[in-house]
């Protein structure tokens, strides 16, 4: 999977610090809307609905919000990194600094899937996390999270 047709170049954003999870679902809800013509409303909902049946914060700093939402033809995504981490229910109860946000097709099955358990994989490589931490630049971490796809492929 080559997460450069996932993920815009312009969906990746470095924030100081959210104040709350609802922050951080509401500028990655932002994202959607401004790269992928989504309403940042419906998304930042249907990602609520989805906290609702367990939190997504996977460990080390790491979340994973995902929602499947209509009007998609394909899965999207958006990152956000940032400064200040925050409360976010995480199974190691540790705060997420590293947010990567999925949107998928409301009907997608395995597509969904299968970008989920890579993203999954990608973001427990700590030294993909320590690099994505360690660059304020948007641009840099974009490329952080694209040049891994070629490192695993070889």
């Amino acid at each position: 999977m080559d997460l450069s047709t996932i993920l815009r170049p312009e969906a990746v954003k470095v924030i100081s610090a959210a104040s709350s999870k609802r922050r951080l679902l509401q500028e990655l809800g932002d994202l959607a809307a401004s790269n992928y013509g989504l309403n940042a409303g419906e998304v930042v909902n249907a990602l609520q609905e989805r906290e609702a049946l367990g939190p997504t914060g996977v460990g080390r700093g790491v979340a994973l919000p995902h929602a499947r939402l209509h009007g998609l033809d394909t899965v999207h995504g958006a990152f956000v990194a940032m400064g200040k981490p925050i409360d976010f229910s995480a199974v190691d109860r540790q705060p997420v600094d590293l947010a990567f946000a999925l949107f998928a097709p409301h009907n997608a099955g395995v597509e969904h899937l299968k970008a989920l358990a890579f993203i999954s994989r990608k973001l427990r490589d700590q030294a993909i996390c320590t690099k994505l931490r360690a660059n304020p630049d948007p641009a840099t971490l974009f490329a952080i999270l694209t040049e891994a796809d070629t490192v695993q492929a070889a």
